[in-house]
């Protein structure tokens, strides 16, 4: 792919080698023209010409769902029943379907099809649709759905002690974190108190007297952190049961938050009678996690089990992968303990060890349904196949005895599995970065019983799109493979070009630089920075997840190293590969995590890393959230003479050794990075006498990082420090007539 000897777009970049590859003659202007050609890789340009991309289903009653396909002309409702075999397109208008499907179902998706949606109440509705709990004034409430008739569940809670509060500091909404029984008559949540905490301050930008937004949130080393009160709630009463226990750390197993995927409360699940909640604990520095269960009706604790681990503690990757199993008073419980995330079986009364489930190489990622009448797991995993990329997704079962691990979806590529209802068939799109979307359903045992869509790209070849090449290389230690992707122009000429290296950096510790190995017409803009004459790399390096433990764990407490000894090590490998690569122009880029990552780029490699763009950064853990440093870097410890274990991680400390072109941006109305973080940064730089490029974005909030205004500044930052070329003034990017 990358050996198509195509000429060069001398507009964009006109690179002749000079003593074998060192030096090179530039183009010293870029037109609207080449601007407009990136420009046309960006996702909103390329996604309408794929069809068939995936499959998202919508469940009717039974096993039956319907989605949404995109073709060349439009969007479809396509209608599946599983039992009959059926596929069937739908007209959005009549609901007429091309075979037998039942009118009610149809016309129900007709309508889910047509709703344009619109942001539903803050509100969690009952498992048998009847009531809606919601907050108000620092209270619970119920919302009979029929009659709308309201009822006051709790009267105590008052300001920063509130009951169900979604508060974690660096995210905040009005939803209720609650879990409902699943005879809709109890409530299991918490009232969280957030009293003693310090503050967050943002004051917006307007003509006249500007507006002060100020809200709980602690930080680092704060001698308090929000903690939650847990409680039992019964309805019909109403009854508040308070739980028999000190109030836990606002943590749970799994984020920094104890809402970590939509608006589920994690670690937190009720027997199926009612009677019991089970939950876990989680200590401040995510190193011990106890579970526990309590009685329902009076509140009473009863300690099941615990581990205890030297760095972090994580219960899977997206989903928490402990259940009890009450029936056979049974725990599922996950651990890492043996470098790899699997599944063990505990006596739910005893707390006893009765079995491994799973062994060997690989992660169980997601377990996502128990059968625990036929003992048999199904859940996501990876790296367990030899010889493919580990962090392609794969959906596996295995009894609980720990026999018959059966693989169900073979191909080669990365699996986005959902679950019908009754658990009996699943939706499987599969692809890889560079091979786009198969949609099928299949059962229980693997078989596809149905294909539902195949991507259609050719409209999108023919443009002269390519996707980007997927590398392997190693890391700092010389021996561990690494993997990522690599952008180049589509007009690549191997024999004559170089173009310097980019580096489009996020580190994790919670993900990494390339995300999902689904594929994707265009991940940012990374495509569209390739077209202006660069090669553009995103490398997973050591510290990230989905890998073994000590590989997640590798900068566990060292904050400051952000996988940059990987990347460096990982981009000299690939210009060694590859002679169209000019090493010696290398820059960096990255949001959040990722700013703070391309700032401490540019002072802790200062020869190497030529030009760096740093957005909302959270240069400074120490004035970020509590939850994030205390999990990954540990709690704060202060030494004799003031300094503390957090201090060499800073930014800010670095920023003397600054020899490049930086640009810092920052949104003045950020509430998950406060600008103070890149603030400090600034402070030191001027401190050292540095010249350095500032962006403050007025009222922005964190995620500013594709606004167009913003894109535009990273390419012509890139276009005239790295490039060394002159780029189209106030191209307007996303204007185009």
């Amino acid at each position: 792919m990358l050996a198509r000897a195509l000429r060069v777009s001398a507009a964009l970049v006109a690179f002749a080698a000079v003593s074998g590859r060192g030096d090179a003659q530039q183009a010293r202007q870029l037109t609207a023209a080449d601007y407009a050609r990136a420009e046309r890789f960006l996702r909103a340009n390329v996604l309408p010409l794929v069809s068939g991309i995936g499959v998202q289903p919508a469940w009717l009653g039974g096993d039956r769902f319907w989605y949404r396909s995109n073709t060349a002309t439009g969007s479809q409702l396509i209608v599946v029943d599983p039992s009959r075999t059926l596929r069937s397109s739908c007209s959005p208008d009549t609901g007429r379907c091309d075979a037998a499907i039942d009118d009610r179902e149809a016309s129900r998706a007709r309508v889910e099809f047509a709703r344009t949606g619109g942001r539903g109440r803050a509100e969690s509705v009952s498992p048998d649709g009847k009531r809606a709990a919601f907050i108000r004034a620092n209270n619970l409430w119920v919302r009979d759905v029929a009659t709308g008739r309201e009822t006051q569940l709790t009267t105590d809670g008052v300001k920063d002690f509130g009951y169900a509060t979604n508060n974690a500091g660096w995210i905040r909404s009005d939803n209720p974190v609650l879990l409902w029984s699943p005879d809709s008559r109890k409530i299991a949540t918490f009232q969280q108190d957030d009293r003693p905490l310090g503050e967050m301050y943002l004051v917006s930008t307007r003509a006249g007297q500007p507006e002060l937004q100020a809200w709980k949130y602690p930080l680092p080393g704060d001698s308090a952190i929000s903690m939650i009160h847990r409680v039992i709630i019964e309805v019909d009463a109403p009854r508040v049961v308070r739980l028999q226990m000190p109030p836990d750390p606002h943590r749970s197993t799994l984020c920094d938050h104890v809402v970590c995927r939509g608006n589920d409360w994690a670690d937190v699940e009720w027997y199926p009678d009612g009677s019991h909640v089970a939950f876990v604990s989680t200590s401040r520095d995510h190193k011990r996690e106890v579970l526990r269960v309590a009685d329902a009706a009076t509140g009473a604790i009863r300690n099941v089990l615990e581990e205890s681990v030297a760095t972090q503690f994580e219960s899977g990757n997206g989903v928490v992968n402990w259940h009890v199993l009450p029936a056979s008073n049974e725990v599922i419980w996950f651990s890492e303990r043996d470098d790899w995330g699997q599944l063990y079986l505990y006596d739910l009364a005893t707390g006893r060890l009765k079995s491994k489930i799973t062994s060997g190489e690989g992660n169980v990622a997601q377990l996502l349904r128990i059968d625990a009448k036929n003992r048999t797991l199904y859940f996501v995993g990876n790296a367990r196949e030899r010889g493919r990329d580990p962090y392609f997704r794969h959906f596996y079962k295995i009894g609980i005895d720990g026999k018959g691990l059966t693989l169900l979806t073979p191909e080669d590529a990365d699996h986005d599995i959902t679950l019908s209802p009754s658990g009996l068939y699943f939706v499987d799109t599969y692809s890889r970065p560079d091979v786009p979307q198969i949609s099928v359903l299949r059962d229980l045992n693997g078989k596809t019983v149905l294909t539902l869509e195949k991507a259609d790209i050719s409209r999108l070849l023919a443009t002269g799109w390519k996707p980007p090449m997927r590398i392997t290389v190693k890391a700092r230690d010389g021996k561990t493979d690494l993997y990522g992707l690599m952008y180049s122009p589509t007009t690549l000429d191997s024999s004559t070009a170089i173009f310097p290296i980019i580096n489009h950096i996020y580190p994790g510790p919670q993900t990494g630089s390339v995300g999902s190995r689904s594929f994707s017409p265009a991940r940012g803009d990374a495509q569209a920075l390739a077209e202006l004459g660069f090669v553009v790399v995103e490398i997973d390096g050591m510290g990230t997840p989905w890998r073994s433990k000590s590989f997640h764990d590798a900068y566990y407490g060292k904050m400051g190293d952000n996988t940059l000894p990987d990347q460096v090590a990982g981009m000299k490998e690939l210009a060694r590969r590859y002679r169209w690569i000019d090493i010696n122009r290398a820059g960096i880029y990255g949001h959040s995590g990722g700013g703070f990552a391309a700032a401490d780029a540019m002072f802790r490699y200062p020869d190497f890393f030529k030009v760096g763009i740093s957005e909302a950064g959270n240069h400074d853990n120490r004035v970020y959230e509590d939850d994030w440093g205390e999990r990954y870097q540990g709690l704060l410890v202060r030494g004799p003479n003031g300094s503390d274990n957090y201090a060499a991680e800073a930014n800010q400390s670095l920023a003397k050794n600054l020899k490049g072109k930086l640009l810092l941006a920052h949104g003045t109305m950020d509430d998950n990075v406060p600008q103070n973080n890149t603030l400090l940064v600034v402070d030191a730089l001027i401190a050292a006498n540095k010249d350095f490029d500032l962006l403050l974005l007025p009222n922005r909030r964190h995620g500013f990082g594709n606004e167009a205004y913003m894109v535009r500044r990273r390419w012509d930052y890139f276009v005239k420090n790295l490039l060394g070329a002159e780029p189209p003034k106030e191209y307007p990017l996303g204007q185009r007539k």
